[in-house]
């Protein structure tokens, strides 16, 4: 085996090179090796296995079950599906100027309908890559240039909270898993993570209970207890990054050890004790399920 580039890795087996170092961090491969000038490449022979997940992906498994699999657990995962799988269809990607120009007239029947999935064909989290997330980015990037007034922004992300509560209800509907809470701390406002976070975790079986923005650290410990939530989870945005881990340390201090306190967002602290901080939606679904499965 020798190592090769990036583009060659990529060309031999179509997998992103993201999406290989996000494998190798969670779970060990494909392997990479530093070469001198500083920079990692994966090894040309790990192709074949890489191309074989790749396979058992697009059949539905995940990458939490196939990506840390032996070669023959993979092998009869894969014998174990049905000879012939219907393949989800590809989330179609958002048009930028449509979106754009839907929330600048207020149109909220064309944006609803845009932003609507059929989540019974499509992979949640490919949905929120393709759809949600760059929605989000357009508005982002729009209100800092001041295209956008505070309305529009609003508008945009109330509709955006409507279609991702509509997309879960239908994995609520039959989820038997057990309890998550889902708010932010004092003084963060933003809540479409909350509502990201709690489509993924449904569709991987879990139940959610969304507490809303900006719920006082006591309270949210308490109704963790009433509730027998096994889970706190906790979205920041970068806007209240500074004030995120000494406001998270105080949960933890008031959660009794049982209930696990996770974290993601573009203002999560990372090794903060007590606190898993989850960096993306893969890694969520791969928690949630087991979580589902160690309490099943």
């Amino acid at each position: 085996d020798h190592a090769g580039g990036t583009a060659a890795i990529k060309a031999a087996t179509g997998v992103p090179i993201e999406t290989l170092r996000t494998w190798e961090m969670r779970y060990g491969f494909p392997k990479s090796v530093r070469k001198p000038s500083g920079h990692r490449q994966f090894e040309i022979g790990a192709a074949g296995r890489i191309r074989t997940i790749a396979r058992a992906l697009e059949r539905g498994l995940r990458a939490g079950e196939v990506v840390p699999a032996s070669d023959q657990s993979l092998q009869d995962l894969l014998a174990a599906l049905p000879g012939k799988t219907q393949p989800r269809t590809q989330t179609a990607p958002l048009n930028p100027s449509a979106f754009l120009e839907m929330v600048r007239n207020f149109d909220a029947d064309r944006l609803m309908r845009s932003l609507h999935s059929d989540l019974a064909h499509e992979d949640p989290i490919a949905y929120v890559e393709t759809r949600i997330s760059p929605g989000l980015e357009l508005l982002g990037a729009a209100w800092a240039a001041g295209d956008l007034e505070i309305a529009h922004e609003h508008f945009a992300s109330e509709r955006i909270s409507d279609v991702l509560r509509e997309s879960r209800l239908r994995f609520e509907e039959t989820a038997a898993g057990p309890f998550v809470a889902l708010t932010t701390l004092p003084g963060e406002s933003h809540g479409l993570g909350l509502q990201i976070t709690a489509l993924i975790l449904s569709s991987a079986g879990l139940r959610v209970l969304t507490l809303g923005t900006e719920v006082p650290i006591a309270e949210i410990a308490a109704l963790a207890r009433k509730t027998g939530a096994v889970a706190v989870g906790i979205s920041v945005s970068a806007a209240t990054r500074r004030t995120a881990s000494p406001a998270l340390a105080r949960l933890r201090a008031r959660l009794p050890r049982r209930i696990q306190l996770i974290v993601g967002g573009a203002g999560a602290p990372s090794e903060l004790k007590g606190v898993q901080t989850l960096t993306d939606l893969e890694g969520l679904k791969s928690w949630a399920e087991t979580l589902v499965r160690g309490r099943s």
